[in-house]
């Protein structure tokens, strides 16, 4: 925790957005608001759930901000409609089957309220399975707008948190996107101001048979070249060259992640089944 009184920290809007997750949605609004950090407004945005949601957060509304369940255009309008309720100083937003790790929300704003220059600051990430269990890392590692602009995100969304003045100079999410919103959001914020790196554990990015990043990751490449040229980028660029690459090594793309599997599990054989690894 910041060494502040409560009255002194920034305020942390954290949105949610959610459809028919119940099978998940209350691991996620228990990593947030155990959090333990005093100064949080978090706002889940529901698409019209039908299948338990809204009992799960008619448990939790004392403590939200606010929610909503309505029929909306998706995941991208989800959060910005949560951003166009939020009023904190630092926002961010986790999916409705991501957690945060324990202290993750106070050692972000520990980290941007000694660095002002900085309008965004990511931490690591690591994959978990249906059932909340570590299963690999998340590349992350340091990134600028050069970098991003050769195709190098290296960021786990669930794991970054920005300032609310960097969101007024670049919002809201491009609502078209339906996978690559986030890279979108990183090359504009990017354009704008510095990101920094915390080497410490922030997020779990939940895996399973219904997430995106299991079933339609084949989409963000295509989109990732939208936001290219958009900003005047060439075909004769790093980027490109690797679309490219991309599209012929797709095929065997699932082997990367079998790897990571296995290398976490060869790392980590003394942790408890289970267990979030906590740190570095």
């Amino acid at each position: 925790m910041p060494a502040a009184s409560p009255s002194s920290l920034p305020l942390v809007s954290i949105i949610t957005p959610s459809y028919n997750q119940a099978r998940f949605l209350e691991a996620t609004i228990r990593s947030v608001l155990d959090q333990g950090y005093p100064r949080l407004e978090y706002i889940v945005v529901d698409g019209g759930s039908t299948d338990g949601s809204l009992e799960i957060l008619r448990r939790y509304e004392s403590r939200l901000a606010a929610w909503v369940s309505e029929p909306d255009r998706g995941q991208t309008d989800a959060i910005n409609k949560g951003f166009a309720l939020a009023t904190g100083d630092i926002l961010a937003y986790l999916n409705s089957d991501d957690t945060y790790s324990a202290g993750a929300v106070a050692e972000a704003v520990t980290y941007l309220q000694a660095h002002p220059e900085v309008g965004m600051v990511h931490g690591r990430a690591v994959y978990i399975d249906a059932d909340g269990r570590p299963v690999a890392r998340f590349p992350s590692a340091p990134t600028n707008h050069r970098d991003l602009r050769r195709g190098a995100p290296r960021i786990a969304q669930q794991a970054a948190f920005f300032r609310a003045a960097v969101w007024k100079m670049v919002g809201p999410l491009d609502a078209s996107f339906f996978y690559a919103m986030d890279y979108d959001l990183w090359v504009r914020i990017s354009a704008v101001t510095p990101m920094a790196f915390v080497p410490r554990m922030w997020a779990g990015f939940r895996l399973h048979d219904e997430s995106k990043s299991m079933t339609v990751a084949r989409q963000c490449w295509p989109e990732m070249m939208r936001v290219h040229f958009r900003d005047g980028g060439s075909v004769f660029s790093v980027l490109f060259v690797k679309y490219l690459v991309r599209r012929v090594v797709e095929p065997v793309i699932p082997l990367r992640m079998r790897w990571r599997r296995l290398r976490y599990r060869l790392e980590n054989r003394q942790r408890p089944q289970g267990s979030l690894p906590n740190g570095r």
